[in-house]
């Protein structure tokens, strides 16, 4: 994780954007008062979004996590999906 002053940001705005975007890193622009920002590549952002919606219902959350759990325990069903 990347915190850092605006100053610093607005001089070197391409290459903290290249280190969040190739390093897969979440940049914190400090700036006066508190009033910081985030800053995230979209691929982040649309995870996060995903993750988000997905946890939203409970019973959505649990049937994941018990696939998950089938998964670990090696209960897989293979079958061959025909053209």
């Amino acid at each position: 994780m990347i915190a850092t002053n605006f100053s610093n940001v607005r001089n070197n705005f391409k290459e903290v954007c290249d280190r969040v975007v190739h390093d897969s890193d979440i940049a914190i622009i400090t700036r006066k008062n508190d009033e910081n920002v985030v800053l995230m590549s979209q691929a982040q952002y649309d995870n996060l979004i995903e993750n988000l919606h997905v946890r939203e219902s409970k019973s959505n959350y649990e049937w994941l996590k018990e696939s998950v759990q089938q998964a670990e325990d090696g209960k897989l069903v293979n079958f061959d999906v025909e053209d």
